[in-house]
């Protein structure tokens, strides 16, 4: 399981022109599921994003999670992720988790986050998603598991 988190201070995804997702401050998570991929993986990724120390004390240091902030998250299914460009120009998805069990993977990291109890949004898994954010810093981290 990958996932690319950014510090934003805003961000928002739309499906046919219609928000589906918005956060203020927190975190946007572009999140991909490989084959053989389990729950384990997405429970260490929300663990992992709600408490990484990526914000801003009264110093200016990173020194604040997302809990401390009690920032929210966006997370958009990004099935890309697990595309591998080494050879070609085409890139190959065959470590792509199938698309029933990629949905059933992001749906449980999820509802992981949502029991955190911090504000989760969400895009819609397998739509033509547009996605805008206004990233902070900028911050971006790449996480596997």
């Amino acid at each position: 399981m990958k996932a690319v988190i950014q510090r934003v201070t805003s961000a928002t995804v739309t499906v046919e022109g219609q928000t589906v997702g918005q956060i203020g401050p927190g975190i946007m998570v572009l999140l991909g599921v490989e084959k053989g991929d389990a729950a384990a993986q997405a429970d260490w990724l929300t663990e992992k994003i709600i408490n990484l120390r990526i914000f801003s004390d009264d110093a200016g240091k990173m020194n604040r999670s997302l809990t401390d902030i009690n920032g929210g998250l966006l997370v958009v299914s990004q099935f890309t992720l697990a595309g591998n460009c080494t050879k070609g120009r085409r890139p190959s998805f065959d470590t792509a988790a199938p698309p029933d069990e990629g949905k059933r993977l992001y749906d449980y990291f999820v509802a992981a986050a949502r029991r955190t109890g911090l504000p989760v949004e969400t895009g819609i898994f397998q739509a033509d998603m547009q996605v805008a954010l206004v990233n902070d810093g900028p911050v971006t981290f790449i996480l596997e598991r």
